[in-house]
């Protein structure tokens, strides 16, 4: 069993060039997420690392101001102020996307997506619209479910497998179509072939008639997937490119050069 952190005899002690009380104060609020927003002292110093001495003194000054916040049992969760910082974030997040983006819109002539994984939800937080029209369910700011969305499954595929079993459950999942994967076990198995294949793909699972790609954007800071998606025909022609053209290695390259732009 690892070691536990000294507590810091000073806030202002500072560690590889850091504060390490900011640094501490991030990692609890990272071990509150990882826990599902809501967590005991004794949990959040066990995944922590932390000693409780620092845990109860950081806890306290993070409700102060709003980040962490004490429910009636005891147990803290994650607080309102990190809304807005969160949203802001997003929005960030599209707006450094947009340029690769673009990139892959005009490669393929299709709608090209950014989304991240957010409490077992899917966000949508970036897109740059086919020159073609066609209307779809996508928009930035939009919160869909993982199993029936390429990003949601490329998602998915970037969790160790107890956790993507753990966020589906073992209950059907929800059918959107009469092509959509219900049975957790088939999308378990799915998310293997993602990893080695590299991408997933979408067949009318969300909207009839809607094909979508996605692969992975290494090296994100938080799990995060590039799609392109249009009418099934179209995206079937775009599959059968070979050479330079080929539709997933030009995805997987914008994908990896977008992954360098936002790794942290």
């Amino acid at each position: 069993m690892a070691s536990t952190p000294a507590a810091a005899p000073s806030g202002n002690d500072r560690t590889g060039g850091g504060v390490q009380s900011v640094e501490r104060a991030f990692l609890l609020l990272e071990a509150l997420a990882d826990s599902g927003g809501i967590a005991t002292l004794s949990e959040l110093s066990l995944t922590s690392g932390l000693p409780m001495p620092t845990i109860h003194r950081l806890i306290r000054t993070l409700v102060q101001q709003g980040y962490v916040r004490q429910d009636t049992a005891r147990r803290y969760t994650l607080g309102p102020r990190l809304i807005r910082l969160g949203e802001t974030a997003g929005r960030l997040l599209g707006s450094w996307a947009r340029p690769y983006l673009a990139e892959l819109m005009e490669a393929t002539g299709e709608t090209a997506n950014l989304a991240v994984l957010e409490g077992g939800e899917v966000v949508y937080v970036g897109q740059v619209q086919s020159r073609r029209s066609m209307r779809m369910f996508t928009e930035v700011g939009r919160r869909v479910q993982p199993h029936c969305t390429g990003v949601g499954k490329a998602l998915l595929a970037q969790l160790p497998e107890d956790e993507a079993r753990a966020l589906l459950g073992g209950a059907p999942l929800q059918a959107h179509t009469p092509y959509t994967v219900t049975d957790p076990q088939e999308l378990i198995t799915q998310l293997g072939s993602a990893r080695e294949s590299g991408y997933v793909v979408d067949d009318q699972e969300q909207e009839i008639g809607v094909r979508c790609i996605a692969v992975a954007v290494p090296g994100a800071p938080t799990p995060t997937a590039l799609s392109v998606s249009g009418p099934e025909a179209r995206i079937r022609a775009l599959e059968a490119q070979a050479g330079s053209a080929a539709l997933v290695p030009v995805m997987r390259a914008i994908a990896t050069r977008l992954g360098q732009v936002l790794a942290p």
